[in-house]
């Protein structure tokens, strides 16, 4: 089983996404994280659907998404071709740990993984930690020796390929340029 990321680059209409969304459920394909967002062009909207099978389904996937109509491009994003993040923002019970096992403050750890401390109240923080999956999931490991996860929220991946040949370009009438 392997996992795959697509970037998909469709026209920005109503229903869109529960339309690619649809065509997953329908299949029965797994969508293991999903993003969406408009593209610097408001006409068009880009999402970023991780999705995991072997090497027939994974293809498989990539031709029925290319095939919906608002679909403008679809690109698999290699690991080493492509740029690829995820934002993380997790509550934090500030409560001290009645035994500690780290010798990390929460401070400090929230500090080695780059995070930013984004809100903090007497009995909880909430920490935003941006990176690659690997890297948000190490943090959680890492926070969950010592200290109580109250909240989680992640965003889903999202990326961009790393070249710039690749981009598609639309002029006013809609055609690729």
């Amino acid at each position: 089983m392997r996992r795959q990321v697509l970037s998909i680059l469709v026209e920005n209409t109503s229903g869109l996404l529960s339309h690619v969304s649809g065509l997953f459920s329908r299949r029965g394909y797994n969508i293991d994280s999903i993003s969406a967002g408009v593209t610097a062009d408001p006409r068009f909207t880009r999402i970023t659907i991780v999705t995991s099978g072997d090497e027939l389904l994974l293809e498989q996937i990539e031709k029925q998404v290319a095939k919906l109509c608002d679909v403008v491009d679809v690109k698999i994003l290699e690991p080493h071709a492509s740029v690829t993040r995820e934002l993380m923002l997790v509550k934090i019970s500030a409560k001290p740990p009645k035994e500690r096992k780290s010798i990390f403050t929460l401070h400090d750890m929230i500090e080695h993984f780059h995070g930013k401390t984004v809100d903090e109240t007497p009995d909880s923080v909430v920490v935003e930690v941006t990176g690659n999956t690997d890297k948000l999931d190490s943090f959680l490991e890492n926070i969950m020796v010592d200290y109580e996860i109250l909240e989680l929220a992640r965003t889903g991946l999202t990326g961009l390929s790393r070249r710039a040949d690749d981009v598609i370009l639309i002029n006013e009438q809609g055609e690729r340029i």
